[in-house]
């Protein structure tokens, strides 16, 4: 089922996010609407708060990233493969140069920026079957990671961009919240007037 996302403005945004265990009530069913609602706005990944549940969980799948040129092919191969599931996910250490890249995200339509992350990171999880993870991505891959786990840190994209960006930004950001913005998916808005 396509659920709506939540757009900017929303307090669930900015909730640092529960963990949960095996009998989290339907979550091989969340995960699957999460997957879904993803595909349907073209996104490469969803963080539960941005369907409204502040819990500590998110689905990635890097596989459009695959046909970008730019990339080299090992990394390439790798996104294309890169689809998984995180649970009570943690980042253990963030190391290497810190590099910029346009991201933009789904509760933020329409608005995309430079952002600098770290290129390595060591992250710890559960998978969708609850089992034990841990792993080192680079590149793109832990880009997309940060993004999300910054979801469930209850940090936004735009919390990293200069002071003068984020004023540019601020009538963009308000619109958003107020429903003033075209979209091709369901969202859900925190100021809209009823």
């Amino acid at each position: 089922m396509i659920l709506p996302i939540v757009a900017y403005g929303d307090p669930v945004l900015r909730k640092v996010a529960k963990n949960i265990d095996a009998n989290y009530p339907k979550i091989k069913e969340l995960i699957e609407n999460m997957k879904e609602t993803m595909y349907n706005a073209s996104g490469v990944g969803l963080a539960a708060p941005q369907i409204g549940k502040d819990i500590r969980l998110f689905v990635i799948d890097a596989s459009p990233f695959s046909e970008n040129e730019e990339l080299e092919e090992e990394e390439r191969a790798f996104l294309k493969d890169f689809n998984q599931v995180f649970i009570n996910a943690k980042i253990i250490e963030e190391e290497g140069e810190e590099w910029e890249f346009n991201e933009g995200c789904l509760s933020i339509p329409n608005i995309n920026e430079d952002v600098s992350r770290n290129e390595t990171i060591h992250i710890k999880y559960l998978d969708e079957n609850f089992e034990e993870k841990e792993e080192t991505l680079g590149g793109l891959a832990a880009r997309i990671f940060q993004h999300e786990y910054d979801h469930i840190e209850g940090i936004l994209f735009t919390d990293k961009l200069s002071s003068l960006k984020k004023r540019l930004l601020k009538k963009k950001l308000e619109n958003i919240s107020k429903g003033k913005v075209d979209v091709a998916y369901r969202m859900r808005f925190p100021n809209l007037k009823k």
